[in-house]
């Protein structure tokens, strides 16, 4: 008797992880947007690379460093250099060590990287319930499907559908893989006020902090656009120069 009671619970053990793992590896279409970066001539808004720096500061930054940007790449997308100063000087680093050989805390400059919310890995995961709380700098790259996954999961939170059980202390949400998040819902409806008096919806937000966080990710990307159309037109005017020459070389002989 207890040889069957043993492999019942087997078999409704490895039931349940089948289930699980099937749940899981459902597959999950994430939808398309149209973002102004893309394509050969996309560019970055600067209004809302400054907006979504903005829903970073405000929201993603309390749990996720970018520890590859600094201060000063702001200037990049349009604030000025006394308005970079500030937004540097709002944080305390870590400096050192002095003269006595201390490690000590100052107001960040511009030149420093963007000051990480917690002083190591295992701080970040006991502050929020064992969950690591990635690094953003590379998130667009890092992630299948990109800049469309990042706004589709802040935008994909719901209520579980009939049926299916979220652990205690996860969120539901549409577009994680496994649906089942550590992260509770980032955003709410007017959760940020704008320097630019935009409506701060979830969709806004956001599209916003997405665009920032694909900015974040490939900063060089317009420079690298711009260059690439530069061979191209080089290219095409090469072809057209060596038809010309080889035309000129081979006009008297006859085929």
């Amino acid at each position: 008797m207890m040889r069957n009671a043993i492999l019942a619970a087997c078999v409704a053990a490895l039931t349940a992880v089948a289930s699980t793992a099937s749940f899981a590896a459902e597959a999950v279409k994430i939808p398309n947007q149209e973002w102004t970066f893309d394509g050969l001539f996309g560019t970055f808004d600067r209004g809302a690379l400054q907006r979504g720096f903005q829903v970073y500061n405000n929201v993603c930054a309390a749990c996720h460093s970018l520890r590859l940007v600094a201060y000063r790449n702001l200037q990049e997308i349009g604030f000025s250099e006394d308005q970079v100063k500030e937004i540097a000087a709002a944080k305390e680093t870590t400096d050192g060590p002095n003269d006595a050989g201390e490690m000590f805390q100052r107001p960040a400059r511009p030149s420093d990287k963007f000051v990480s919310p917690f002083p190591n890995d295992n701080a970040a995961r006991a502050a929020n319930n064992g969950a690591f709380p990635p690094d953003l700098s590379l998130m667009v790259k890092a992630r299948k499907g990109g800049v469309d996954y990042l706004h589709a999961l802040m935008t994909g939170y719901k209520e579980p559908p009939p049926g299916v059980t979220v652990p205690e202390g996860m969120s539901y949400n549409a577009y994680f893989p496994g649906h089942a998040i550590a992260m509770p819902p980032p955003l709410s409806e007017g959760g940020v006020e704008y320097a630019d008096k935009t409506k701060a919806t979830v969709d806004q937000m956001s599209r916003d902090v997405s665009t920032f966080l694909a900015w974040a990710a490939e900063p060089e990307m317009e420079a690298r656009k711009r260059l690439g159309v530069k061979v191209l037109l080089f290219l095409l005017i090469l072809t057209g120069m060596l038809y010309a020459v080889k035309r000129k070389v081979w006009k008297d002989v006859k085929h």
